[in-house]
């Protein structure tokens, strides 16, 4: 499945990503919000014939050893929220997200959506360290992604 050069590297709570993948699995996506807007107007004009990889770091995982992407999905783009919430409301918003009110009202600048969520197989998790910005560079074995970031695709 290549996708082209670049990938989306972004963290996401665990309990999001679990949640996510019904979400998915029900209604084909599932939006996952941010303030990073610049981040993904970037990516559509880097990218702008079709899907994009999107490697996912579980955040709040509290896993040992350095980061990893543990989680793949396809990028389909984004929507601009309404007053900080998604515009169908909670239709493609996984469920632990309720859990905190900014979550859905006032907090986003926009949220961003995938298809095809999976958890990765151990043996296809991909340590962070092990990926290139757009520059070439690798990140440090203790880099932790605190945002969505564009990186090479390892594909």
């Amino acid at each position: 499945m290549n996708m082209g050069n670049v990938a989306l590297l972004a963290p996401v709570p665990l309990a999001h990503l679990t949640d996510g993948a019904v979400v998915c699995r029900t209604v084909g996506k599932v939006a996952f919000g941010s303030r990073a807007w610049e981040v993904f107007r970037e990516l559509d004009q880097l990218q702008p014939e079709g899907p994009v990889d999107v490697l996912i770091y579980a955040s709040h995982a509290n896993a040992d050893g350095p980061a990893k992407v543990a989680w793949r999905a396809e990028y389909i783009g984004y929507v601009e929220g309404r007053h900080g919430a998604h515009p169908e409301g909670m239709m493609y918003r996984p469920p632990s997200t309720a859990e905190h009110s900014s979550d859905n009202f006032g907090h986003w600048a926009v949220f961003w959506e995938v298809k095809n969520l999976r958890e990765l197989a151990p043996a296809e998790t991909i340590a962070v360290r092990e990926l290139q910005n757009l520059t070439g560079k690798y990140y440090k074995p203790s880099f932790v992604p605190e945002g969505p970031i564009i990186v090479q695709s390892p594909w």
